[in-house]
């Protein structure tokens, strides 16, 4: 084989990898219709799984998820960007400690928490979720920019970049593997605990999962549990998508 043949073998399983996904979450889909089509639901069942109803309990449990993943970027990266930088290094251990002690408590506890103090709805559901995945950007972002090698930092300063520019043209693009990681992890987490929100009248497909369990109806409980995981791999393979194409080449 010669040199030039292997990056096409390379990008033809790329290419392969990412379409597999999609594929696979439309087939599931595909199967879940023909289940319920194949079933004699009765009018509770038919209610909960109505079309309009599931698409509006799809909506907003991504709204949930969008929602409280844009402000974990917001938040977790520049934090976790300035607790890198030499004057506010100190600080990073109890920020740190403070992300750890929010993750440890049971998503359904900050939920109840902040549904007693704050009250219930979406503002509060997003609120909980950030507390919940707010931690693994923070920590990873650390950890990326810490783990990049000093000598390319002196060679950018060499070059004359400034702090801003070795920042944005070299350690955050090396450190862009690390920090997709995490995202990776936080998107998941939020679809996940999102489903919890139902218990705090915030909507999301937890509500057809929570008529499922207390009216004994599996094909409810079935739908609502599977375009959960549907969203989970599809929000997984947006991010990994978006890694794909923003990784340097090379890294």
């Amino acid at each position: 084989m010669s040199v030039s043949a292997i990056p096409a073998e390379r990008d033809g399983r790329s290419i392969a990898g990412l379409l597999a996904t999609p594929v696979f979450l439309l087939l599931a889909c595909a199967a879940l219709l023909v289940y319920l089509r194949g079933r004699d639901l009765d009018e509770i069942e038919r209610r909960a799984v109505g079309g309009h109803v599931i698409r509006q309990r799809f909506v907003e449990h991504i709204e949930l998820v969008a929602v409280s993943t844009v402000l974990v970027l917001a938040i977790a990266i520049p934090l976790g960007v300035l607790l890198t930088r030499p004057r506010l290094r100190r600080l990073a251990a109890p920020f740190l400690a403070l992300a750890n002690a929010g993750q440890a408590v049971p998503s359904i506890g900050v939920l109840v928490l902040l549904a007693v103090t704050v009250g219930i709805g979406f503002r509060p559901a997003v609120v909980a979720l950030v507390l919940v995945s707010a931690l693994p950007v923070l920590r990873n972002t650390m950890v990326g920019l810490q783990g990049v090698d000093h000598s390319l930092i002196e060679a950018g300063r060499g070059i004359g970049l400034s702090k801003a520019g070795v920042l944005f043209r070299v350690e955050l693009p090396l450190a862009v593997p690390v920090i997709f990681a995490s995202v990776r992890v936080a998107v998941i987490l939020n679809v996940g605990s999102a489903t919890l929100a139902a218990f705090t009248n915030a909507g999301g497909l937890g509500d057809l999962i929570n008529t499922g369990i207390a009216l004994n109806r599996t094909p409810v409980l079935l739908t609502g549990s599977v375009l959960t995981a549907v969203l989970a791999m599809a929000a997984d393979w947006l991010v990994g998508l978006a890694e794909h194409f923003l990784r340097p080449r090379g890294v």
